[in-house]
């Protein structure tokens, strides 16, 4: 039996999420040529007596990196420890956190692509050789002291794979880059935690949700919970079931349309259509004028857009497409979009 995990090395997620995470391979909806990938290298890792070769989970935010991560220790009977990279400030905290390590145990790092250039520098040894040099003492008495890890796997997560060096990169033995779900897997996944969050809702009411998860696990999560949210506040009655006028009432208090635009999403279109008249136009003026974060607009909001097919990548900016003037109603000629 494989031993609690123990996320002692980071912070817990809302407790509602973890409830409906996916503790086995089995029970992992989706991704299914990764999941039979993965289900094998554990089988031979556990025949040979050796931990897994490091892997590395690439992919937009939300499709179950760290879910996965989990699994690989659950699978393997490790213990599980989690980092996220940009709290390493200095080589020493890794340090501190490799030598911790207990025999084939898993270490989780988020957002490995932030790494530090150093603290990246000392990973490399640990990797391949499953050593670490930590200098003792300062200045013309300072020494260097390596330390021997016991056998151990790593699993890096980013959503930016082509921000990693190719030293790092080339470490990891295993590669999986995460997609984006099928409407019947999200569905699934709704089901799943409707049950486990004794949520009464009908299948019309699911497909709304499904529809507006941007093909992405965790926004059909959460979008779940505000749904019953107002379900809730609506009815007063734990035990009313949720059809879909009910969702359909969430969502336009929400803002969030039919195709799962949200109010930023149309900010965000709505002004490449009227500032520079619908493009070709770069995200950082977008994002002064919308006084939004860049990092939200180029990981959360452009890639579903582009997915969409709302906003076309070129190589002087981003530009509307015909289906966006469509989607959001707007008229007019090069000189004058509006939104009537």
């Amino acid at each position: 039996m494989a031993p609690p995990i123990e996320p002692h090395l980071n912070l817990e997620k809302d407790d509602r999420e973890l409830q409906v995470r996916p503790a086995r391979l089995t029970d992992f909806v989706g991704q299914r040529d990764i999941a039979e990938n993965l289900s094998a290298y554990l089988k031979a890792a556990l025949v040979r007596r050796e931990p897994l070769d490091h892997v590395l989970l690439s992919g937009p935010p939300g499709l179950g990196k760290t879910t996965l991560a989990r699994i690989i220790a659950n699978e393997a009977g490790a213990r599980f420890s989690q980092i996220t990279a940009p709290n390493i400030k200095r080589p020493g905290d890794l340090a501190k956190i490799l030598s911790a390590l207990g025999e084939n145990d898993v270490l989780f790092i988020d957002e490995i692509h932030r790494l530090p250039a150093p603290a990246e520098e000392l990973l490399y040894g640990a990797m391949e050789d499953r050593t670490i040099d930590i200098a003792v003492g300062d200045g013309t008495l300072a020494n260097s002291v390596q330390i021997t890890l016991p056998p151990f796997t790593l699993v890096g997560a980013t959503t930016r794979p082509g921000d990693l060096t190719a030293p790092l990169r080339d470490r990891f033995g295993i590669r999986f880059h995460l997609e984006f779900y099928q409407d019947e897997d999200i569905i699934t996944i709704l089901s799943r935690a409707a049950d486990i969050w004794k949520i009464s809702m009908t299948a019309e009411s699911r497909a709304s949700v499904s529809r507006r998860a941007r093909s992405t696990p965790r926004i059909a999560l959460h979008l779940l919970r505000r749904v019953w949210d107002y379900a809730l506040a609506e009815s007063g009655d734990l035990s009313h079931e949720i059809d879909r006028g009910a969702a359909e009432f969430a969502f336009g208090k929400m803002q969030i349309d039919a195709e799962g635009m949200t109010r930023l999403d149309r900010q965000l279109m709505l002004s490449i259509a009227n500032h520079y008249q619908g493009g070709p136009v770069g995200l950082k003026p977008l994002s002064a004028i919308l006084a939004e974060d860049l990092t939200t607009l180029e990981d959360y909001v452009e890639p579903y857009l582009v997915r969409r097919g709302f906003i076309r990548r070129t190589p002087r900016g981003r530009m509307l497409t015909p289906e966006a003037y469509k989607h959001l109603g707007l008229s007019g000629g090069p000189q004058g979009l509006f939104e009537p």
